[in-house]
């Protein structure tokens, strides 16, 4: 069912900074701010090569993010994305199998363009996990 590692997302308490630490410092080459408001945060993609980090900011205070940031205000690791040939089906067999999805548990539009879900990180090993549409 899992396809390719999307992405691996790190929280951070400022984004331009963080950007500039990627870019910079490490020689990535790194997205434009996305503001993702449906979602509650800002992103930059770091392009790695075989895979994205995704940089996330929190954007107001009632974001996801936010909560996470409190328990650790340097920022740190915050989920894996996973892509998946069909969410829909991905959902239904992970629900049957006792995983729990977020939210309303319909898949949302994320910052590719593409529908994307959430499970609940206790269900897999402490890791919170998106599912994106491959």
């Amino acid at each position: 069912m899992l396809g390719r590692l999307n992405h691996i997302a790190i929280a951070v308490p400022d984004l331009e900074k963080a950007t500039a630490i990627y870019r910079d410092m490490l020689g990535a080459t790194v997205s434009d701010l996305q503001p993702l408001p449906e979602h509650g945060v800002t992103v930059v993609f770091v392009d790695v090569g075989n895979t994205k980090v995704e940089l996330l900011e929190p954007l107001g205070d009632s974001s996801p993010i936010a909560t996470f940031l409190e328990k650790n205000p340097a920022g740190g690791m915050h989920h894996v994305c996973h892509e998946v040939d069909d969410i829909v089906s991905a959902r239904d067999r992970l629900r049957a199998a006792g995983a729990r999805v977020l939210g309303d548990g319909e898949p949302r539009i994320g910052a590719h363009g593409k529908p994307v879900l959430f499970l609940h990180p206790k269900d897999f090993c402490g890791t919170l996990l998106e599912l994106e549409q491959a």
